[in-house]
């Protein structure tokens, strides 16, 4: 990481092997205009990391790249050692990489069963056993399969967008701030959805507004600042790092 200031004492031994590297990416919207520069992200089997900033850093841009949804203008991108830079979103989802987008994740008129099918478009001789394995993380969608999508709050909303994400089988999961905009109480549900979305086996890697929470949740941190990773280490020592803290955290990550 060439780019990036490890926190004091991070300890950044492997959990397994490389799923996804992003190396020195730079990235953007309109032409001559960089959100991402030279950017890099390291996951690694089982990991779940999370992706924290000030506002504008870059952080969904840096997933919509990974994505295939923004144009990688330099750099590379690889997934489980194949470089799949720009390749296109229905192509990532075949080779086993989930997106979840912070807003219109679902489709409102259907039902959360059909929302649920659409994900598994792709493979739709597996649906009984998805739907199995996908309700056991979210057990109250289970028992509402019939209830329009569009009558949801939004915290069920988000649930129905993790779960349709799963239902191809995932081995990359790139959530979108899935805190945004729900109660504390939602909050804190959705953040326990994230845990055992990556103790499935689900390599995680999540961008999200609510920093602290992150950070006490990750494996690993990455801080992002002007589309650069300014910061990277265990969520616990960025977290207790006295500079993250006062750029980027204030008081909040010293609750």
């Amino acid at each position: 990481m060439t780019n990036s200031n490890p926190a004091p004492g991070a300890v950044l031994e492997p959990v397994g092997d490389m799923v996804v590297e992003v190396d020195t990416v730079t990235a953007g919207y309109l032409p001559g205009v960089n959100i991402l520069n030279a950017c890099s992200l390291q996951a690694r089997q089982g990991e779940l990391i999370g992706i924290i900033g000030p506002n504008g850093a870059g952080k969904s841009t840096l997933l919509k790249a990974i994505f295939g949804l923004v144009k990688v203008r330099e750099g590379t991108i690889r997934l489980n050692g194949e470089e799949i830079t720009n390749l296109k979103a229905n192509k990532l989802v075949a080779k086993g990489v989930g997106f979840v987008p912070q807003t219109n994740n679902v489709f409102p008129s259907l039902t959360i069963q059909e929302n649920l099918e659409m994900g598994l478009f792709q493979k739709p001789k597996g649906l009984k056993e998805r739907l199995e394995f996908v309700t056991e993380i979210f057990p109250e969608l289970g028992k509402r399969l019939g209830q329009r999508a569009g009558s949801l709050s939004g915290g069920e909303r988000q649930m129905v967008a993790m779960s349709r994400a799963l239902m191809m089988g995932p081995h990359v999961m790139l959530l979108d701030e899935p805190s945004a905009g729900l109660s504390p109480v939602r909050q804190d549900e959705a953040f326990l959805r994230v845990k055992e979305i990556n103790r499935a086996g689900v390599t995680t890697i999540m961008v999200e507004q609510n920093a602290r929470r992150c950070l006490q949740i990750c494996d690993r941190g990455y801080v992002l600042d002007q589309g650069r990773d300014a910061y990277t280490g265990t969520g616990r020592d960025l977290l207790n790092d006295p500079k993250v803290i006062g750029l980027y955290l204030g008081t909040l990550g010293q609750d």
